[in-house]
């Protein structure tokens, strides 16, 4: 009897939920269902918030359609998702189980995305300084915590326990009091030591930091406990990782040698190579480089460049035309616009047109524009501006990590992976350009598989180890 693991990426967008036969890590069934859960002007023009009441019912629906026979053979269950966001809860209390197959969202918070602006640069800088390789950022958990200390103060006396939205489903499924995080969330959060692997304790202490609200770590790839109940037939019981970051997922389930590097685009962009096993980060932030160490798994690290501006941008575009097109009197649906975009582009093979595609400024730079430039009269069409704008988003990521240093870290191959590059043919031409390595496009390059493969490598670490074999996680 095959035996399954479920892998589920909780996404900014999407749920997706996957099923890996566990002796041959080939993916047995999957679904995605959207998410529809961004909640406009949730609190104030540059807030980014997702009702996560949504985001549960999204998931329920998702892993309702999964074969319920293939369910009751899930042996472990692991979960990845956006990073950076918080949601907060009130323990046991923060969901329902009507009729003991699935939970409903109760008494949480609205989920604050790594994508939410109000903490400005000002108040940034009015924070301590972390002990920590990783600078600090708006999106970022404990900046957001911080925020509503200030701001607040009241709504976080409602809440006992804030994780990630991954974190939340895990210590529902756990049926947990607490939250449970591992230092690839943690990471992200802010005033997290990679090293020591624990909280900046004394200094968010020293600043009236809720404590409370800090999770406890446990290691990447490790279990955080058993599901509690029945879950739409997969039996009580069944172990659950610990949540793990979508994008460390990502690189997992497509990086196949460390002289690979991965290009993902979807709702983001990123850019990332492993480092030498020996790598450590230093010891303060450097919040002017546009590259980052990831913690990733068994304390080695990834080197990232993480923009802000990838498919984002261009759903941008295409929301910015249509809505001109409505106050023109003229309907076009957004997928009929993306396609004649492309098409258009595809058409024109060149562009001296220039767009510089920050519209959501950069974690390093969050200052910078977007900005259109060298326009004249023979690069006004939509040909010229869709090619020149996924190129931008390309120059954008190298001018982040330039080619050179990938081959300076000995790179050899570029996977390209993601939503954005996966239905843009352009883009995917823009990307072949910008990178003398050869590229390769992942055939499995998501979180949803990647998380699923953790779990299936940390169960065969366990059978070899039983049989007297040392193993290590693949990574």
């Amino acid at each position: 009897m095959s035996t399954y693991i479920l892998g589920i990426d909780v996404g900014t967008t999407s749920v997706k939920a996957v099923l890996i036969e566990t002796g041959s890590r080939a993916v047995a069934d999957s679904h995605a269902l959207p998410t529809t859960s961004d909640i406009i002007d949730g609190g104030g023009i540059k807030a980014k918030e997702q009702y996560t009441g949504r985001i549960i019912d999204t998931l329920n629906r998702c892993i309702g359609l999964l074969p319920r026979d293939k369910l009751q053979h899930v042996s472990s269950i692991g979960l990845s998702g956006q990073m950076h966001g918080v949601v907060f809860w009130k323990g046991k209390g923060g969901c329902d189980w009507p009729n003991k197959d699935f939970f409903t969202a109760r008494d949480t918070s609205q989920l604050i995305t790594w994508q939410d602006g109000r903490c400005s640069s000002d108040f940034l800088s009015s924070l301590p300084k972390p002990h920590s390789h990783l600078s600090v950022a708006t999106g970022f958990g404990c900046a957001t915590i911080f925020w509503y200390m200030r701001h607040r103060p009241e709504f976080l006396e409602e809440f006992i326990v804030a994780g990630t939205i991954q974190d939340y489903v895990v210590s529902m499924l756990c049926g947990l009091d607490g939250c449970v995080m591992t230092p690839q969330n943690a990471a992200s959060w802010g005033f997290f030591n990679t090293s020591s692997n624990q909280w900046n304790v004394d200094i968010l202490k020293g600043a009236g930091f809720p404590l409370r609200l800090l999770p406890q770590c446990v290691p990447s790839g490790g279990l955080a406990g058993q599901t509690c109940s029945d879950w739409h037939g997969i039996p009580a019981g069944t172990p659950v990782g610990a949540a793990l970051g979508d994008f460390q997922c990502s690189v997992y389930s497509c990086l196949s040698a460390r002289t690979d590097a991965v290009l993902n685009i979807s709702t983001s962009a990123q850019l990332t190579f492993a480092m030498p096993a020996d790598f450590k980060p230093a010891d303060s932030p450097q919040p002017a480089s546009p590259v980052s160490y990831f913690p990733y798994f068994q304390d080695s690290y990834l080197a990232v460049a993480a923009s802000l501006n990838g498919g984002n941008v261009l759903a941008t575009f295409v929301e910015m035309l249509t809505s001109w097109m409505r106050e023109l009197g003229a309907e076009l649906s957004d997928s009929c616009l993306y396609e004649r975009l492309i098409n258009s582009a595809l058409n024109q093979e060149t562009s001296d047109l220039m767009v510089i595609p920050t519209i959501l400024g950069e974690r390093h730079n969050p200052l910078s524009l977007g900005q259109v430039n060298n326009i004249s009269t023979t690069n006004l069409s939509l040909g010229h501006l869709t090619r020149a704008l996924c190129r931008g988003v390309l120059d954008n990521i190298t001018s982040m990590m330039p080619a050179e240093r990938l081959q300076e870290a000995g790179v050899t191959r570029i996977v390209g992976s993601g939503s954005a590059i996966a239905h843009n043919e352009v883009l995917r031409q823009e990307v072949e350009r910008a990178f003398p390595q050869p590229v390769v496009y992942g055939q499995n390059a998501d979180s949803a598989v990647g998380v699923a493969m953790v779990l299936c490598d940390r169960h065969l670490a366990r059978v070899v180890i039983h049989s007297g074999i040392s193993v290590c996680l693949h990574d």
